[in-house]
């Protein structure tokens, strides 16, 4: 068998035991020789690029190569780069996570913070997500069979760019109805507030949680927002380049 890669390393910010990421391990053994995972030991959602620099890590060993870390997705690149593999992967590859990471609410993901992360250290990375709705059947099929279709097609082309990882949603669709590959720009996702929902425990003390305002919303053209909905697979490259250079240039005049 000819694989297009000698060894990967795989991550999520859903957990070790997360679905998507043995779709991704499913997919990675396709295409490389070598696939080590190291994730989260529990859910890290909405970590986005961080790091540990407050409290030591521990990496425990499931079976040869796989590891769970109790970090975040972040600590996890670092520390299978830096410590737990002996030589350099070709690919990091983050995911497949549990619902879209599209436009604004990449800030939040750790599925693309970790993604960020690899290239940040100068290796190759993508970052995975399904799209699925609440109270809805995901399509993990989806992306199980068509990630090694995405593979093939970027080995054809020059995707491999510094400081630059390529964000893939698959839509919310069976995977005998997606319709296309399309590349992509960021648009504005689905994430249009964040919510403050307000309890009291037992003892009367307050105690809160976050969550995502997230209904279904059309984009612009040529956005992996417009590609989901259309039911296509969206490719979009990110950076850390945030300079809105526009209002740079009014600010100079």
């Amino acid at each position: 068998m000819t694989y297009l890669y000698d060894r990967v390393l795989l991550t999520n910010d859903d957990g070790f035991e997360a679905p998507g990421l043995k779709i991704l391990e499913n997919i990675a053994s396709k295409i490389a020789k070598e696939v080590w995972i190291v994730a989260p030991e529990r859910d890290q959602s909405g970590t986005s690029q961080s790091i540990s620099i407050h409290h030591p890590l521990r990496a425990i060993e499931k079976s040869e190569r796989h590891f769970a870390v109790t970090g975040t997705p972040g600590d996890c690149v670092v520390m299978g780069l830096r410590q737990l593999m002996p030589q350099k992967p070709d690919l990091v590859l983050s995911g497949v996570n549990r619902g879209s990471n599209l436009g604004l609410e990449t800030i939040f993901s750790g599925t693309v913070g970790a993604a960020m992360t690899g290239c940040l250290l100068n290796i190759p990375s993508i970052a995975f997500s399904q799209n699925f709705r609440d109270g809805h059947e995901i399509y993990w099929e989806t992306a199980y069979h068509h990630g090694p279709e995405i593979f093939q097609k970027l080995s054809q082309s020059s995707w491999q760019h510094p400081r630059t990882c390529l964000n893939i949603n698959f839509p919310d669709c069976p995977y005998d109805e997606v319709k296309s590959i399309e590349f992509t720009t960021q648009g504005i996702g689905y994430v249009e507030d964040i919510n403050i929902v307000a309890k009291k425990d037992m003892r009367q003390a307050p105690y809160y949680w976050l969550n995502f305002d997230r209904p279904i919303k059309e984009d612009t053209e040529h956005t992996e927002t417009q590609a989901i909905n259309n039911k296509s697979i969206s490719i979009t490259p990110l950076s850390f380049d945030r300079t809105h250079t526009d209002l740079l240039q009014k600010l100079k005049l």
